[in-house]
């Protein structure tokens, strides 16, 4: 029996679902949390064997017993795009419940989790364009319900969200009509999901009102990156893509700025993922090969290294409550090892050698000082001031005087899995990059093809 011939793929999407369902009826916290793993195991194992299957050319774009398409198009399909892209989310998922502790595990939502999973999981694997925005808006509301469950106010990300939903929609409802107007839309929904100036509000405002997280799940899988990539990129013109890579290139300056003084650290990490989802549209802005290799690397490896950094966070948050930046805490002493493990974590998010995330600022730096000097200037800059803030968090949180507590700080065994799995793919990516980069370059070279067939159209069409 051939392994591959499972319908891997729909089996990613109906496991969390069936989690969810199930969690949601367990009362203890403890049970919830293993059930909930189990089944976030399940999902990722589905989702790696998805992604095998594709590699090895086994795997259908579509199980042939599914019901419906759209269209006369596939709906749901793995490429060479989102092939490594399920694997990631899945275990970005795995691991953030994996991390919970146990004081948490009462008011953290793990049916949310799985849902939400489910969500994200079908908006990367989707294909068609309408249903690929149904779900990316649906994955943009279920925050709101979140917030709202739990008692705080949710009208500024109510707005932000469904400022995202209509732009998006009217953007690519215009598109065949009118390209221009169409792609401008679809470029200012793409610049609020990701938090562009003035749109970032929503960011910081999603860290203090959601748990740690469940605002981590929700934006370090840079939905608003794969609707750039599947919606705007291959349809966008010229001159639009340019001004998209110039706000992406000011919000990632602006940002790096505010995380540098912030004296809370949500508050940072916030503005860490607002500078580096910017960076990652900067590439796709200069939209060519190298550039978007690029991008797309840092798409994943910041995935990966914020997501640790949030992580550690959330576990020193665990132990010592809300962190201020103001004051020196010296924890190291209590806890070492989160300490090296937000140092690991946070110096691979802006790029420093040996991490996977210097790999894809090689290349984005390489390309953006090649289109013009004063591009690279402000990528070099941006990415050294966040270097500049991660160590000044870093010496805050862990070096001063000795933090003296009778509470345990020693990182418990499912933190330790989670974050040096993280780490593993870190240096794992930034030692040995090569399969990694060979799969985002091809990823690159067909987003290209696609945007050139496509403009090819539009031209044709106009001079019959």
């Amino acid at each position: 029996m051939n392994p591959f011939g499972l319908p891997w793929l729909e089996l990613c999407l109906v496991v969390p679902l069936i989690g969810a369902a199930y969690v949601g009826f367990v009362d203890d916290a403890l049970q919830r949390s293993r059930w909930c793993l189990g089944f976030a195991g399940a999902t990722l194992a589905c989702t790696l064997m998805t992604c095998a299957g594709y590699y090895a050319g086994h795997s259908p774009a579509i199980a042939a017993w599914w019901p419906w398409d759209w269209a006369d198009r596939t709906i749901l399909a793995v490429d060479t795009v989102s092939a490594p892209l399920l694997p990631l989310v899945a275990l970005l998922h795995l691991l953030t419940a994996l991390a919970t502790a146990r004081t948490k595990m009462g008011r953290f939502s793990f049916a949310g989790l799985l849902v939400g999973a489910a969500v994200r999981l079908a908006a990367f694997a989707c294909v068609a364009p309408w249903p690929l925005i149904g779900l990316l808006a649906l994955d943009a509301v279920l925050p709101y319900f979140e917030i709202r469950r739990r008692g705080r106010p949710a009208r500024l990300y109510a707005i932000h969200a469904g400022l995202f939903v209509v732009l998006l929609g009217a953007g690519w409802a215009c598109v065949d009509a009118a390209a221009e107007v169409g792609s401008v839309l679809m470029l200012a929904a793409v610049l609020v999901r990701t938090g562009a100036v003035p749109a970032h509000v929503w960011v910081t405002d999603l860290f203090e009102k959601l748990p740690f997280g469940s605002a981590l799940l929700v934006v370090t899988p840079l939905a608003g990156v794969y609707a750039a990539v599947r919606l705007v990129l291959p349809v966008a013109p010229e001159w639009t893509l340019e001004a998209f890579g110039i706000l992406a290139l000011g919000t990632a300056a602006y940002a790096a700025g505010r995380g540098v003084v912030e004296h809370d650290a949500r508050r940072f990490f916030a503005y860490l993922f607002v500078s580096h989802a910017s960076l990652v549209l900067v590439g796709l802005g200069l939209h060519t090969p190298i550039a978007v290799t690029g991008a797309l690397v840092m798409w994943m490896s910041s995935a990966v290294s914020l997501t640790g950094l949030g992580l550690t966070l959330r576990a020193i948050e665990a132990r010592v409550g809300s962190l201020s930046l103001k004051d020196f805490r010296g924890l190291y002493s209590q806890s070492p090892a989160l300490a090296i493990c937000f140092l690991l974590t946070g110096l691979a998010a802006v790029g420093f050698p040996g991490t996977s995330g210097f790999v894809a600022a090689e290349l984005l730096l390489d390309e953006a000082v090649g289109s013009h000097e004063a591009v690279g200037l402000v990528v070099v800059l941006t990415a050294a001031v966040n270097g500049i803030g991660v160590v000044r968090a870093y010496l805050m949180l862990f070096t001063g005087c000795r933090h003296v507590t009778g509470v345990a700080l020693w990182i418990t065994p499912r933190e330790r899995v989670a974050v040096l799995t993280l780490v593993a793919l870190i240096l794992g990516g930034g030692l040995f990059p090569q399969t990694y980069l060979e799969t985002r370059h091809s990823a690159a070279r067909a987003v290209l093809r696609e945007r050139h067939d496509k403009l090819k159209q539009v031209e044709d069409a106009r001079n019959p």
